[in-house]
């Protein structure tokens, strides 16, 4: 799901040799030859890098019709679609990997959204900007005003993100509802790794950005 304006790092246009590199960290996670689904695919960057290098079997799922244009444009096998309404109609363990990439926050139920990634993919691959990062804390602690950022961009009053969390916040989720774990990174605003414990308070503390991979529970 990726509406006009969302609060995220945009993505390259599909046909550039390279990506950001937080999706190069997430296309390192996809095993060649898979079957792969990015939700919120934007104009397909991911999905043709992996296709290029990874030869993937890759489709998308992309909310605004700019994206499915340019997608299509590109040989994208892309629909138009919605991550709060529409996953419910993918059979379960229909992919290999399903990608949610900095589009969680701007869902309006992040739990029943991440049951579904889970379900439909043997691996889900999800992230999103950290609200704990201490310059958010600062900001609103000597500013008293909503923080900004280059990941968090908007005003309050114009944001699509209505579900912030912190990496902390999603530990505690997954937690909750019996999602395993598999792999997780800690990412600065430009999408490079931290050597920080993802589990750890000061990665919650210190990092922009959650990378994790995430499968059903046994």
């Amino acid at each position: 799901m990726s509406p006009e304006g969302i609060d995220r790092v945009p993505r390259g246009p599909a046909p550039r040799g390279d990506i950001r590199s937080d999706l190069r960290l997430i296309a390192e996670m996809v095993t060649p030859g898979s079957r792969v689904l990015d939700i919120g695919c934007g104009d397909g960057a991911l999905l043709a890098y992996l296709g290029r290098d990874k030869q993937v079997d890759g489709r998308g799922m992309e909310l605004s019709q700019s994206g499915v244009n340019a997608c299509v444009s590109h040989g994208l096998s892309v629909i138009q679609g919605d991550a709060d309404h529409d996953l419910d109609e993918y059979p379960s363990d229909a992919f290999d990997y399903v990608i949610l990439s900095q589009t969680l926050q701007a869902t309006r139920n992040p739990r029943q959204v991440i049951d579904n990634l889970v379900r439909i993919g043997r691996h889900a691959i999800v992230s999103f900007p950290n609200m704990g990062h201490w310059r958010i804390r600062l900001r609103l602690l000597f500013h008293g005003r909503m923080p900004k950022t280059a990941l968090l961009s908007h005003d309050w009053y114009d944001t699509p993100n209505i579900h912030l969390c912190t990496i902390k916040d999603f530990v505690s989720l997954c937690s909750a509802t019996g999602i395993v774990i598999e792999r997780s990174l800690t990412l600065d605003r430009a999408g490079q790794p931290f050597a920080l414990d993802p589990m750890s308070g000061l990665a919650n503390l210190l990092a922009e950005q959650g990378l994790f991979v995430l499968r059903r529970g046994d």
